[in-house]
């Protein structure tokens, strides 16, 4: 596939697999940090918001576990049982990841904030609160931008903006790092504002709605990757775009008379399956068409961006498909 839109898009398909796994180890090593402290923070403090966004932090630490081992095993190479690849693990072990988040994040911070309405504590030392908070800022800022910086190509190269192009991507190790780092930093921001009111009103009660307001917002978050993530087992075909390309590069291939049905299936991050029926110059006989669909078949695979490509001959009635 000649077309220039192909070409750059392989690159960052090429890109895509290295970047996702330095952007999950980067979110791992932030997380890990930031859970730590915030821990600590929440047994001084005895803040119900601090300590929802420990469990938020924890949960994010366990979820980029499941992103890693998501990034590892999709990238296994076809077999016998998977002609395609494995690529549609990274949508299952992804799904695991966000129904953690879900649990281990979302339903414990609203647990915690309505025991903490029907029995208030007071909390302490808000001090060690605001700082553990305002260092947890910039570090989930770091994670946060090396996703952003992962996503841009891409975004540039469809003419999406980025919460679009992190939405559509197939790539659901960078959505989910995207979405958590997104969600952990408004939630640093209701921490505090729930702390500060705690220390105003010396009620615990704006404390306890930071926590329940925390776990929505990561419920929130947690729905729509599962969602995301469904979508993407079920079977998704590649945008209208990436299709016009690969027709446009067809039809340029000068064996390609006329192509009468194509159909691009995401298979995997940045991976596609091609299945069309073409129509092939000159009058052959049966055996050399099937030789000539077969190297046909063999020039699309060698994309590093095509899972496995099927063509069957067209037949003369069918109407042509056009760019």
């Amino acid at each position: 596939m000649a077309d220039d839109f192909l070409g750059r898009l392989v690159q960052v398909s090429r890109a895509g697999p290295s970047a996702s796994t330095r952007t999950v180890l980067i979110a791992f090593s932030v997380n890990l940090l930031v859970a730590t402290a915030k821990s600590v923070a929440a047994v001084v403090t005895g803040s119900a918001s601090v300590l929802a966004e420990a469990a938020h932090s924890w949960a994010d630490t366990g979820n980029e576990v499941f992103l890693l081992v998501a990034n590892r095993r999709s990238r296994r190479p076809p077999d016998d049982l998977h002609p395609l690849g494995h690529g549609r693990e990274a949508y299952v072990w992804s799904l695991l990841a966000a129904l953690g988040l879900f649990v281990a994040g979302a339903a414990v911070s609203v647990t915690h904030g309505i025991q903490e309405l029907l029995r208030p504590a007071p909390a302490t030392d808000f001090v060690v609160g605001y700082v553990v908070l305002a260092v947890s800022f910039p570090l989930e800022g770091i994670s946060f931008l090396q996703s952003v910086r992962q996503a841009k190509p891409a975004a540039a190269l469809m003419e999406r903006d980025l919460i679009e192009q992190v939405m559509a991507t197939s790539d659901p190790t960078l959505r989910a790092v995207f979405a958590e780092d997104s969600a952990a930093l408004v939630g640093l921001v209701i921490a505090a504002a729930g702390l500060a009111a705690h220390q105003a009103t010396g009620s615990s009660t704006p404390d306890a709605v930071g926590s329940i307001l925390v776990g929505l917002l990561l419920a929130v978050v947690a729905a729509t990757l599962i969602n995301r993530n469904r979508q993407f087992l079920v079977g998704e075909q590649a945008d209208p775009r990436i299709r016009a390309a690969a027709l446009r590069s067809l039809l340029e291939m000068p064996e390609v008379a006329r192509v009468t049905y194509l159909r691009l299936e995401i298979v995997g991050p940045q991976m596609v399956s091609v299945i069309g029926d073409v129509d092939l110059e000159g009058d052959d006989t049966e055996p050399n068409l099937a030789i000539r669909l077969r190297a046909l078949e063999a020039s699309i695979s060698a994309s590093p961006a095509v899972a496995g490509a099927v063509f069957s001959l067209s037949a003369p009635d069918e109407p042509s498909l056009s760019v």
